[in-house]
């Protein structure tokens, strides 16, 4: 099932103090806090939403991002959450039009999200690159609604934005170039861009502070870039991980689109980047 198939069967679309994000130790930084978003495990919390929840706690992790919520109410998911000692400070959600983009504001805030996180775009929007630019100007606007909110929109890529390029321009060059930073930040998903054949310590470098959030997955390496568990594929995580302060990064989420064995594989994700020193 494709994330944004999900995202309408989970009814996303319809409907403290923070750890610092690493900690220094004698012999170099670690994460202080891990987090996951829960599209890994869509599955799982369809069958038992919070028993889920309860095991990703059990495992370590103090952070999840939601893609949907399988019907419950905002409350639900808070109190849920409380009782499992986990935060979440992002959500996935999309929509076509203004009207369902401010539901989605409003259903966030509910929640206790800090950020809303628009995880594609549909194929039709982005043929050409004035495509791109009318999704720049609609994403500017819904930032504004969220940012009126007191929720920080943002962006999350595939590798669609990147390849091919268009008129000799890589499209999520236009889509950073057309959005204000302000209302639009990334959430840069480092499998997706190292797929696409980019390096994300480039983009890190020209828009410093603009990535609060990222996807932690692991490739095997082109050409097919099989997605396994983080710290069992070819991604450098220590080299991109030691720029995450000059990227602005928050919140590092593990994510596996397909894990043969979901609740072992988020295990050993978490695993080793809890014991990852960089």
């Amino acid at each position: 099932m494709e994330r944004r198939e999900f995202l309408t069967t989970a009814g996303a679309i319809t409907l403290g103090t923070m750890l610092p994000p690493a900690c220094r130790t004698a012999h170099g930084a670690k994460l202080g806090k891990i987090g996951i978003q829960l599209y890994t495990v869509r599955d799982q919390m369809k069958a038992d939403f919070e028993g889920t929840l309860a095991r990703i706690a059990q495992i370590g992790y103090k952070e999840v991002e939601f893609a949907g919520y399988f019907d419950r109410a905002p409350a639900d998911v808070r109190s849920i959450l409380e009782r499992n000692g986990l935060t979440a400070p992002a959500t996935h959600m999309m929509s076509d039009n203004p009207d369902g983009w401010k539901k989605a504001v409003d259903l966030a805030k509910a929640v206790g999200h800090d950020y809303l996180v628009a995880p594609w775009i549909p194929e039709e929007k982005r043929k050409t690159l004035d495509g791109w630019k009318r999704v720049a100007e609609e994403f500017n606007r819904v930032g504004q609604t969220a940012r009126d909110a007191g929720i920080q929109f943002a962006y999350h890529n595939h590798d669609f934005e990147f390849v091919p390029k268009m008129e000799g321009r890589i499209p999520f060059d236009v889509l950073l170039e057309n959005t204000d930073p302000k209302l639009v930040q990334l959430e840069i998903d480092l499998y997706w861009i190292t797929k696409g054949g980019e390096d994300p310590l480039a983009y890190f470098a020209r828009w410093p502070g603009r990535v609060p959030l990222v996807h932690v997955k692991d490739s095997m390496g082109g050409p097919e870039h099989k997605m396994v568990d983080v710290g069992q594929g070819k991604i450098e995580w220590r080299r991109i991980f030691a720029k995450r302060e000059q990227a602005g990064i928050k919140h590092f989420f593990v994510e596996h689109d397909q894990p043969p064995q979901p609740f072992d594989d988020i295990t050993t994700s978490y695993t080793y980047l809890k014991n990852l020193e960089f």
